[in-house]
Formats: C-alpha cells, structure tokens, sequence
C-alpha cells in the first residue's frame, strides 16, 4: 500500500469509491467536489494544493490517495497551515476509508502514512479533530499519538480536538 497523488490512472477506482459511498457523509471534503469531468477534479485538487482559486476560509491543502493493488481504498486531506476557524474546529487531517475496505486497520495506517507527510512538511504539532461518535476515527487518532486535548459541543454532535507532538 502506498500514497499517491491524484491521478488519472485511478479515475475508474475513484468513481466506484464515489458510488460505493452513495448517501453516507463524504470524508475528507474533497471527495464532495464534483468529479463528472475527472480532469477538472484533478486540476482542481493540484489548485488547493497550490493554495490557487482557494474558497474564502480554506486553507491551502494536498489529498493524497491510498491505493492497494491499483485500486483506491482510502483519502487523506492534509492542510498545509491552520487558519482560526479551522484550529477551533477542523484541524490538520481528514480523512476516509472506503466501505468495503473498513474495519481492516486501514484507517490506523493512512492516520500514520499522513502524520509522516505533515511531519515531513515541518509541521510537529498536529491537531485532528472528529466527532466523539465516530470511535474508528478516536482509534486510529489515538494508536498513531494523538492525545485527546478538549471537545468542542457543536450542533450535530460532541468534536473531539486531539494533538500529536
């Protein structure tokens, strides 16, 4: 398993991802951006990357994929900086498995594979934060260091904002 940049060979294996998630709520957001022409997604993934055409409050950021044998199984987003807003709530990481891919230990390595990227960005305090109710986030946060700082209540649920240092 590796990580990989977003690539046109992986377009058939990011559309099955898509529909296999069908009505479930999409992490990282960037699996939200529509993707009817795969070259526009592609560009516009290399933009956040760049920190270009960026929407107001976004920060600049890289998604990187998870891929097993030529197919995507997971998608990580890592944020290059942390703005106000996204410190209070948000925090460096998001990332998702792939349905049929959940339960494996998965989600553990890609929180490992993208700590070892920020890290390598010269990041060495990472915030990640995820709803108390998601515990295979809280696992995989906790079995790669992060330790549980505060919990924030928002509206749809309790967010917990953990550190790795």
């Amino acid at each position: 398993m590796k990580l990989v940049a977003p690539s046109k060979d992986f377009q058939e294996s990011y559309l099955a991802y898509i529909a296999e998630l069908g009505d479930e709520e999409r992490y990282p957001f960037p699996l939200d951006f529509d993707h009817d022409d795969f070259n526009l997604l592609l560009d516009k993934l290399k933009d956040f990357a760049n920190g270009v055409n960026l929407p107001e409050g976004y920060v600049p950021s890289s998604t990187l994929w998870l891929v097993d044998q030529g197919e995507l199984v997971g998608v990580t987003n890592i944020r290059h900086f942390l703005n106000d807003n996204i410190m209070h709530c948000g925090g460096h990481i998001g990332l998702g498995i792939r349905p049929s891919y959940r339960g494996k230990g998965l989600g553990s390595l890609l929180m490992k594979l993208s700590i070892v990227y920020i890290r390598n960005m010269g990041i060495n305090e990472i915030h990640i934060h995820c709803y108390k109710n998601n515990l295979a986030s809280s696992k995989a946060i906790t079995a790669n260091g992060g330790q549980l700082k505060s919990e924030l209540q928002l509206d749809d649920g309790t967010v917990q904002r953990y550190l790795v240092s």
